[in-house]
């Protein structure tokens, strides 16, 4: 009986109510009646069944198939440092981007602390045990952040999007604006946040010096096991001032390779920088059409015409097959072939700060 109780309990934490889509516009080819979907038709991505899921964990699909070179303390030894203090406190400096490992960012533009895509908890799912478990620590954790003005939420998958993080963010006393997808706002009043903004693609936020685009990508939505796809997913284009100077930055969210990045540059133009994922790509069967490799995100990066790439979503959680120092050599090997500088690469480590260009 204590056994079925806990399923009971289980299933109901991770089971979502799959209603009609509120935000339905019959005018957006990315809007259904019951959720969202990719620009490409053909790239429908609504989640494995759990049966396929469980057993694709159970035969390994999602660990890495090998320790990276002299084992994790070795490479957060390459990889990881600790951040600088100094900039971190200093919002109202030049603008600047802080890795803080996986999908999470710290922008500082113009006064602002922006948080993307927060995770630094130790695993990414409903429960420790039924997750992906953080294998390389975040350089920092939430208490070491500066005090948070906007958080961008991409997507409501559990490495984007942790409710331990949130919920240590708020506990702190941090009043941020969150800025979501399409359907997420509800996740997040339910933990009785106040200021939180909804944007469909190509929706935008203004403030005196920063403009927010939500961009299109190619990925899906989900949280429990029926709810795929009722929020929507995306990047954030982040236009900047500062003083005479403009900047503008990229963070695609997760992806897979699709012409949303060319339709991108059209619109919006060629970013300075752009933050892409070049991990969790293995076994490439099952993560093509979601997960970008460093070869796609090199295609990412010639299609938006960008200036310079940072390589993020790899190198804290096991989520697949590669070993964790595999997207780095990967990337390597991929300027080569494409005859591309290795200079086009900020070879950023986890907790380090770089002057946005």
């Amino acid at each position: 009986m204590r056994r079925l109780g806990a399923f009971l309990l289980l299933l109901t934490l991770l089971t979502g109510y799959c209603a009609a889509n509120p935000y339905y516009d019959a005018g957006k080819a990315h809007h259904r009646p019951d959720g969202f979907v990719n620009s490409d038709p053909a790239a429908r991505i609504d989640g494995a069944p759990w049966y396929e899921v469980l057993g694709r964990r159970w035969r390994g699909d999602f660990q890495p198939a090998a320790e990276p070179a002299g084992g994790y303390a070795a490479f957060a030894a390459r990889w990881v440092v600790q951040p600088d203090r100094a900039q971190l406190d200093d919002p109202g400096g030049l603008p600047r981007l802080t890795w803080l490992g996986h999908a999470t960012l710290l922008v500082q533009a113009g006064g602002r602390n922006i948080l993307i895509d927060p995770n630094l908890g130790d695993y990414a799912g409903p429960t420790p045990w039924l997750a992906a478990r953080r294998l390389v620590a975040p350089p920092l954790r939430v208490a070491g952040l500066p005090r948070i003005d906007l958080v961008l939420i991409s997507h409501n998958h559990y490495d984007h999007l942790d409710l331990s993080t949130v919920q240590e963010l708020l506990a702190r006393g941090d009043r941020p604006l969150f800025i979501v997808p399409l359907g997420v706002k509800a996740w997040l009043e339910d933990l009785e946040v106040e200021r939180v903004r909804e944007l469909d693609w190509w929706d935008r936020v203004d403030f005196d010096d920063l403009t927010i685009y939500f961009t299109p990508a190619q990925h899906w939505s989900k949280r429990g096991l029926f709810d795929a796809n009722t929020t929507l997913w995306g990047g954030f284009w982040l236009d900047i001032l500062s003083g005479p100077a403009r900047t503008t930055f990229l963070y695609t969210g997760d992806t897979g390779y699709s012409q949303d990045f060319r339709k991108i540059r059209r619109r919006l133009g060629a970013p300075d920088l752009l933050a892409v994922p070049i991990g969790a790509y293995e076994p490439r069967e099952f993560m093509r059409r979601q997960h970008a490799n460093p070869d796609d995100a090199l295609q990412i990066a010639e299609d938006l015409g960008a200036r310079h790439v940072v390589g993020v979503h790899w190198g804290s959680f096991a989520l697949s097959q590669e070993s964790f120092d595999q997207p780095p050599r990967d990337l390597a090997a991929a300027l080569q072939r494409r005859h591309l500088p290795e200079t086009l690469v900020w070879w950023l480590r986890q907790g380090e700060t770089r002057r946005l260009p």
